[in-house]
């Protein structure tokens, strides 16, 4: 499993990393089998979000570190190096770029783009 990370460099520039999630097996659900399974993220809110078709928006930054997880819809999101990542369903998106020059993101499907926000701070 893999996510998009979205980060802010000591310069306040944003730049994407692709993070492999390292999963482990273990008895999770006892009496079921074991499974694999990555560490536990702590968090503090769980959000859904709802961007309309043609939605856009000035460049900013996150305004704390989160993960999204799209459901459907798709959207484009352009760091401040300019390369930019186009979020799917079933893509997760870490933003911690939450201080600089931030990010630009623009709905690119005909339909609206749903997704999960998971909040850490």
């Amino acid at each position: 499993m893999k996510y998009h990370k979205l980060y802010s460099d000591a310069d306040g520039q944003s730049h994407w990393e692709t993070v492999t999630v390292t999963l482990v097996e273990q008895t999770f659900a006892p009496p079921a089998k074991a499974i694999e399974i990555s560490s536990a993220d702590e968090v503090k809110k769980l959000l859904f979000l709802r961007l309309n078709a043609g939605w856009g928006e000035p460049v900013h930054t996150s305004p704390v570190e989160q993960k999204l997880i799209c459901l459907t819809g798709s959207a484009r999101v352009t760091a401040s190096d300019g390369e930019f990542r186009d979020i799917m369903p079933g893509d997760v998106w870490h933003m911690a770029d939450n201080h600089g020059r931030g990010h630009h993101t623009a709905v690119t499907s005909d339909d609206a783009f749903t997704c999960v926000i998971v909040q850490y701070d």
